[in-house]
């Protein structure tokens, strides 16, 4: 069993040979949870692949909402990826610093604005440096490059739109947070959360799609992780987590395997759990 869209997981031995492309541009989105107490684009300064630039999902994002990094309007992300050097005619790709989390988000939201020449690096920036290939502190000078939005309303799930789903179950609704959040048996993260989940959603912890090494897992083994969640491939899913990030690596697994009618809950767990008119479900499924 292949990737259905392989061009868009490439290899560091990929990415090595086609550094010096002119289409190719490098993006480092790295980011972490704030109990992790790390600050990615400090450690983006100390090293990065050489021409990388760094794509805060912090930053890009509608900062006038108390939700954490939620899609900007496509005028603001158009604005931030230009000076980036990142626009039409490009081949986008991504990392993170540690295989697959935030990479899927950035690789999501160019997806949602209409940039598809976007791919993701299989192992992150980690699997780079193991390998013994060049990193550097230097910084990058992008020229400014068009970036034409067009936003795909069919990839983006907002609040009302999943809470109509509970009573219509047309889409299926796959939850990326650990069985102990997704249960409500172990704490939020953030302050003021109800522990559970959106009743009816199902769960697979993005974790789950990765090797040992933090590739991602061959198409074979993606969709096991999959149905064993109870996914039906047929029919249209959300994806959700604790603040849209990882649900978005759940969207790219699903991309892999070739699904088409796969969306994400941008305010996630964070909006849902918030909001004391919603109703949760806790405990096993």
């Amino acid at each position: 069993m292949a990737y259905a869209n392989p061009m868009s997981l490439v290899s560091t031995e990929w990415l090595s040979q086609n550094l010096s492309a002119p289409d190719i541009r490098i993006v480092d989105a790295s980011w972490y949870m704030p109990a992790e107490n790390r600050d990615p684009k400090a450690e983006f300064e100390e090293s990065h692949i050489d021409g990388a630039v760094f794509f805060d999902i912090d930053d890009i994002a509608d900062t006038d909402i108390p939700l954490p990094h939620m899609i900007p309007s496509p005028e603001k992300f158009s604005s931030r990826v230009r000076k980036l050097g990142l626009g039409d005619g490009s081949r986008i790709i991504i990392y993170n610093r540690d295989g697959i989390r935030s990479a899927a988000r950035a690789w999501w939201m160019f997806r949602l604005f209409g940039h598809d020449d976007v791919a993701i690096l299989d192992g992150g920036l980690q699997k780079w440096i193991d390998e013994g290939r060049p990193v550097t502190d230097l910084p990058s000078k992008p020229m400014e490059r068009h970036f034409t939005a067009r936003q795909n309303n069919m990839m983006l799930r907002e609040k009302a739109q999943v809470r109509r789903n509970l009573e219509t179950s047309k889409e299926q609704v796959l939850d990326a947070r650990s069985k102990g959040r997704f249960e409500g048996t172990d704490p939020e993260p953030r302050e003021g959360l109800r522990g559970g989940r959106i009743p009816g959603s199902l769960n697979l912890p993005f974790d789950q799609l990765f090797n040992a090494d933090t590739t991602l897992k061959d198409a074979a083994d993606l969709q096991a992780a999959f149905t064993d969640a109870g996914i039906d491939m047929n029919k249209p899913v959300i994806t959700s987590c604790g603040s849209g990030v990882t649900a978005c690596v759940l969207a790219f697994g699903l991309h892999m395997l070739g699904h088409r009618f796969v969306s994400v809950y941008d305010g996630s767990w964070t909006e849902w759990g918030l909001d004391d008119s919603l109703p949760i479900s806790t405990g096993a499924k």
